[in-house]
C-alpha cells in the first residue's frame, strides 16, 4: 500500500509540474505580445491576467511583478543566443566559414521562430530596470566579439577577405537581427529558407572567392596574399 501512494504523489507531482510550465509558457508569450504592443509601462498585470483568462489574484501564483516577468523574457532574449554561440564557436573541429554559417543560423533561428519576444526587449529598452540595462548591454557586446572574433580569425586565415572585423560583425548582426521585424510565419519564405539565404549572404559577403589561403609565413607570404587581393579587385574593376 505504501508503495502504491509514494506512486500517486509522483504522479500528482509530475501532472502539477507540467501543468504549471504550460500555464508559464502561455503566459510568457502573452506578456510578450502585450509588452510588444503596448510597451512596459502601458501594459498591467490586469492585462496579462485577462489575455491569460484567469484572475489576477491566480496570476500571482505564477510571477509576482511585472519587474520580475520582464527580467526573465529579457534573459532569454539576451543569454539563449550568447550560450549557443559561445559552444559553437569553442568548437575545434569547425573552421572560420563554418562558425559564422552557424551563428547567422542561430541568432536568425530565434529571431524568425520568436520575434516578439526581440521586439518586446527593444521596445522596452529604455525602461529597464538599471540591472537589466547592464545584463543587456554585456550580452550585446559579448555576442558581438564573438562574432568579431569569428571573422577575425578568418581573416588571418585567409578564409575571409581583409576587413575590419567589427564592422563586419555589426553588419552581420544587424541582418540578422532586423528578421524579427519582416519575417512573418506563413508567408512565402519558411524560416528555414530565411535561415539559409541570410547564411548564405553572410558567408558570401565575407568569404575569399578563391578560398585561397596564406601560403606559409612572414613578409613574402604576406606580400603574396597582397598581390591576390590586388589581382582581386583589378577584375572587379574591370567588369
Amino acid at each position: 500500500m505504501t508503495r502504491k501512494k509514494t506512486a500517486n504523489v509522483g504522479e500528482v507531482k509530475t501532472g502539477s509540474t507540467a501543468r504549471r510550465e504550460l500555464v508559464e509558457n502561455e503566459l510568457y508569450e502573452h506578456a510578450t505580445r502585450l509588452f510588444a504592443e503596448r510597451g512596459f509601462a502601458g501594459t498591467s498585470l490586469q492585462d496579462i491576467a485577462d489575455a491569460l483568462g484567469i484572475t489576477r489574484p491566480a496570476l500571482y501564483y505564477y510571477v509576482k511583478s511585472k519587474d520580475e516577468l520582464l527580467a526573465k523574457l529579457v534573459t532569454e532574449v539576451t543569454n539563449g543566443p550568447l550560450d549557443e554561440l559561445s559552444e559553437l564557436v569553442a568548437r575545434d573541429e569547425l573552421d572560420p566559414v563554418q562558425k559564422l554559417r552557424g551563428i547567422v543560423e542561430v541568432i536568425v533561428g530565434r529571431r524568425a521562430t520568436q520575434p516578439a519576444r526581440f521586439r518586446l526587449l527593444i521596445r522596452s529598452e529604455a525602461e529597464l530596470p538599471a540591472e537589466l540595462t547592464a545584463a543587456y548591454d554585456d550580452s550585446r557586446r559579448a555576442v558581438l566579439k564573438t562574432i568579431a572574433g569569428v571573422i577575425e580569425d578568418g581573416v588571418r586565415a585567409g578564409r575571409f577577405r581583409p576587413v575590419d572585423p567589427r564592422v563586419a560583425a555589426l553588419g552581420v548582426l544587424g541582418m540578422c537581427n532586423w528578421v524579427a521585424w519582416w519575417f512573418h510565419p506563413g508567408g512565402r519564405d519558411t524560416a528555414e529558407d530565411v535561415i539559409e539565404q541570410l547564411a548564405d549572404m553572410a558567408v558570401g559577403a565575407l568569404q575569399r572567392p578563391d578560398h585561397h589561403v596564406l601560403d606559409g609565413e612572414g613578409p613574402a607570404a604576406a606580400l603574396k596574399m597582397l598581390r591576390q587581393d590586388l589581382d582581386y579587385l583589378e577584375r572587379i574593376l574591370d567588369r
